[in-house]
């Protein structure tokens, strides 16, 4: 008898259904801090269907905690997510015959983690379409949301320390840093960067200083890269080709 094939949405549940199922202990622990920083059920629902980043909802916990503006706080989830960009940029090579509203309701419920199953299952699956890839974003972002949702009705009943707060955020981003220690000039950039977040918080008395050294630090990190490529390509010298096309290389 021929294997009948799962209808879309079983199939996109099939390939999520681990990430969902690790995103229930964070996003617990994520509802419960919200919960703590003063969001409601409504709130904490909207925050997470809006900012579909675990990060970014941390981060949101940490600057309110420590009473940041509204401007700052919006500025430093900006820079956070602009990693998006990137992410979104490799997946658009799937997506060149969709509809700009269908992109724009794609981009809406992508995350790091969604974008990762996506990809494998566009680079290794030929059947895979755009009506599964957006079921699993929305599966993943139901998760996310259902998770962050009992973490703020667990917050109301339970004990919290906002301290924690502080410690998982420095913990989260110390690990996403490490995480791309692939070379020297990240490490420069990073260090730089903490250098000067630690200077320009005791001069400006405010977290408007943590976006300008991530600015500057960031800015510094591209003239250096810029700097080692126009090197490079000086040393290098132009290329020369012999009559049958091949490069000839000049010792």
């Amino acid at each position: 008898m021929p294997v009948k094939k799962r209808t879309p949405w079983l199939e996109a549940f099939y390939a999520v259904i681990p990430l969902c199922l690790s995103y229930i202990p964070v996003g617990l622990a994520c509802g419960m801090l919200l919960q703590k920083a003063g969001f409601n059920i409504f709130l904490t629902a909207l925050l997470s269907m809006l900012v579909f980043s675990g990060g970014a909802q941390f981060l949101v916990v940490s600057m309110l905690s420590v009473h940041a503006s509204f401007v700052s706080t919006i500025l430093m989830v900006f820079f956070l997510e602009l990693r998006y960009a990137l992410l979104g940029s490799s997946l658009s090579q799937f997506f060149k015959k969709e509809k700009r509203s269908f992109i724009a309701l794609f981009s809406q419920s992508m995350n790091d983690e969604n974008y990762a199953v996506n990809y494998l299952k566009y680079s290794t699956d030929p059947e895979w379409n755009r009506k599964k890839a957006l079921y699993v974003n929305w599966f993943s972002m139901a998760s996310w949301t259902g998770s962050t949702i009992l973490g703020t009705i667990f917050g109301s009943v339970i004990h919290v320390d906002t301290e924690l707060v502080h410690f998982a955020l420095t913990a989260m981003f110390i690990f996403m840093f490490m995480m791309q220690m692939n070379n020297g000039l990240l490490l420069i950039t990073g260090l730089l960067s903490g250098g000067l977040a630690i200077i320009f918080m005791l001069m400006f008395k405010n977290t408007f200083g943590l976006i300008l050294a991530t600015l500057l630090a960031s800015f510094v990190g591209y003239l250096i890269e810029r700097f080692r490529k126009t090197s490079n390509t000086k040393n290098d010298g132009p290329n020369h080709y012999d009559l049958t096309g091949e490069e000839v290389h000049h010792e």
